[in-house]
């Protein structure tokens, strides 16, 4: 077996190269992929053999949204090595509708944002003119940018820990960065290719041997659970206009930043840029994977950057390899005890990983804007993008005094908001004569 196939979509890889590539994603997105719903059944007060249940939803919901993006059915995926998860991008407006409308209320509207999404997948083509290089490369720039303050936060222990910047944490943070870039600038073959794998392995080691990790949660977790959907957890549907307007938004903006990933990873994993089948498929799998987890009782599934960025550094691409972590992700959907010995890592064991992650996906952005001519018309709209967007993401208090939803649905992350300049300037302005 050819050590190249990794890096080609189809190529043939033996399990036991595959088996590490694919987990080596998984532990990248674990840690977001259960963290809105923990907030969100902390800030409701759920049961916690409910919350239990919904993290084991999310896990299986994942899983099998993550093969369908692998392996499409008719129209539905992209077939890239995209990984599916629950969406951050969705947090604030959930707390908003949650905390006024009930639980309830966040399923039954992203049931109907789903649809839509859904509806805009099937349209990409002749929306397609919204999307051209400068603007998905700054959309993908953007993603980057806004992850890195999570990366951080991660590195230092987790936003909001009672521990957090400790020097154990920035220990054990700094020690996956040296493993990382040590394997991957001074080794070869599949330890070179493994690094932000290994990295964690160690660094979780090292966490266990400082005493920072509890296995209590791990011990108490079943072995075996079928996930149940959302009217045998004791969970209805409620649908209020505010929340489905407002949700509606938001699912928009996550077809943006799906259009971004996936441009992300070809540009970053396969130096080119997406076709229309690619996004299309994307966005109505990430639109149909929305609404199985709102059937599943869990929050919105959307492409997980980390995993971009994840595929910026190693180059792997490869769908076989992408695949078996997915399965995996399945396994942890029915074995509690699997989610159990992640969910209980220390972020600041990701943290070291994420930090590099999120940064190659600024850089997978800078290299693909490269290939544009920045003088004139493309400077000016690369300047106000990133200068306006990606500042209100840092400042998001500057909106404070308009109405709610605009803070929320522009000043989240930045990236809608650099996503809607770039889309503006590049319709309105006039092109250079080069480009005419």
């Amino acid at each position: 077996m050819s050590e190249e196939n990794i890096y080609k979509l189809d190529g043939r890889v033996p399990l036991r190269k595959a088996i590490p590539l694919g987990i080596q994603h998984i532990l990248a997105m674990f840690l977001g992929n259960v963290s809105p719903l923990i907030i969100i059944c902390g800030l409701l007060n759920m049961d916690m053999r409910l919350k239990t249940a919904l993290i084991q939803n999310a896990m299986f919901v994942a899983g099998a949204v993550t093969l369908v993006q692998l392996y499409p059915i008719w129209k539905v995926g992209c077939r890239l090595p995209v990984v599916m998860g629950t969406s951050s991008g969705f947090l604030g407006t959930c707390k908003s509708i949650g905390s006024t409308f009930g639980y309830g209320s966040i399923l039954g509207a992203s049931l109907l944002g789903s649809i839509l999404e859904v509806v805009l997948g099937f349209f990409i083509k002749p929306l397609k003119k919204l999307f051209p290089p400068v603007v998905t490369s700054l959309v993908i720039m953007s993603i980057g940018l806004s992850l890195l303050p999570v990366g951080i936060n991660y590195f230092a222990g987790g936003s909001g820990a009672a521990d957090y910047g400790a020097w154990q944490h920035l220990l054990v943070g700094t020690i996956v960065v040296v493993v990382i870039v040590l394997l991957k600038q001074f080794t070869k073959g599949f330890l070179s290719v493994s690094s932000i794998l290994i990295g964690i392995v160690v660094g979780y080691i090292v966490a266990i041997c400082l005493g920072m990790v509890n296995f209590q949660e791990v011990i108490d977790a079943p072995w075996f659970s079928i996930p149940k959907p959302y009217f045998l957890l004791g969970i209805s549907f409620e649908f209020h206009w505010e929340a489905i307007v407002a949700m509606g938004i938001m699912f928009v903006a996550t077809a943006v930043e799906t259009v971004g990933d996936i441009s992300g990873i070809t540009n970053g994993g396969l130096d080119r840029e997406p076709t229309n089948q690619e996004l299309s498929g994307g966005v109505i799998a990430d639109g149909l994977g929305s609404l199985v987890a709102a059937l599943f009782g869990v929050l919105p599934n959307t492409s997980f950057s980390q995993n971009v960025g994840l595929v910026a550094v190693t180059k792997v691409v490869n769908r076989f390899c992408i695949m078996t972590g997915a399965v995996f992700l399945l396994g942890c959907g029915f074995i509690p005890k699997l989610s159990a010995i992640l969910s209980v890592m220390p972020q600041s064991v990701l943290g070291g990983a994420a930090v590099i992650m999120f940064a190659m996906i600024l850089v997978s952005g800078m290299q693909s804007l490269q290939r544009e001519k920045l003088g004139g018309r493309n400077g000016m709209i690369v300047a106000l993008a990133l200068g306006l967007g990606v500042g209100l993401g840092m400042v998001p208090q500057a909106l404070d005094q308009l109405p709610a939803w605009v803070g929320q649905i522009f000043a989240q992350n930045g990236i809608i908001m650099t996503f809607v300049i770039a889309t503006v300037m590049n319709l309105i302005l006039p092109q250079d004569k080069e480009e005419a």
